[in-house]
């Protein structure tokens, strides 16, 4: 990483606590207040998205009925993990955030039209951004001082027809959050170098 402190603006601590030494945890431990999840979000809205729509919806999963729900539509393997961390969250995205575009965009809502006259388009749309914004959502709980654990092993299908029946969102994320507990970490998995995989043309 030392190209990558070198020229980093923040100091290497931070640089380390959100990329360098982050980890996916799969053991949590300790708790996440609501202040601290709200701020989660809080960092999260700044990153960009396509005409500032930010189509990314947060759920929080609290309660023990809506954990024991949420826990029954993931992979056996995600079960135990999700159940026991402190602040477990479902990334959606709107599907209809074009309908809030005097809201992220006013004064200017002219492309709107095209995505009104397009449901495909729109939804992939929104399916892209809330993905980007999954990343900043990531990178705001470790910059907080938690670890984050997402998660793709899911009948989101289910999920969807447990918490958003209406159709109003799309869930494609889910994400444990707290601090990493006992064996948190498994073997530190290999990343792919500089030359494997950017070119310059």
């Amino acid at each position: 990483m030392t190209i990558a402190h070198d020229e980093a603006v923040i100091d290497a601590a931070a640089v380390d606590a959100i990329f360098a030494d982050a980890r996916t945890a799969n053991a949590f431990t300790g708790e996440v207040t609501e202040d601290q999840a709200r701020a989660i979000y809080e960092l999260t809205k700044f990153g960009p998205t396509a005409f500032n729509s930010q189509p990314l919806r947060v759920t929080y999963v609290r309660s023990e009925e809506a954990r024991t729900t949420l826990v029954d539509a993931l992979s056996a393997g995600n079960r135990a993990k999700t159940a026991s961390a402190p602040l477990v969250a479902i990334l959606s995205y709107d599907t209809s955030w074009q309908e809030q575009w005097d809201s992220f965009l006013p004064g200017y809502n002219a492309p709107k039209a095209i995505y009104d006259a397009a449901p495909d388009l729109a939804a992939t749309t929104g399916n892209n951004n809330a993905h980007l914004q999954a990343g900043y959502f990531i990178l705001a709980v470790r910059s907080l001082g938690f670890a984050a654990g997402p998660m793709t092993g899911a009948d989101f299908s289910a999920i969807d027809a447990a918490f958003f029946p209406d159709g109003s969102q799309k869930s494609f994320l889910v994400v444990n959050i707290g601090l990493p507990g006992v064996d948190a970490w498994g073997e530190a998995k290999p990343k792919f170098a500089y030359e494997d995989v950017v070119r310059t043309v």
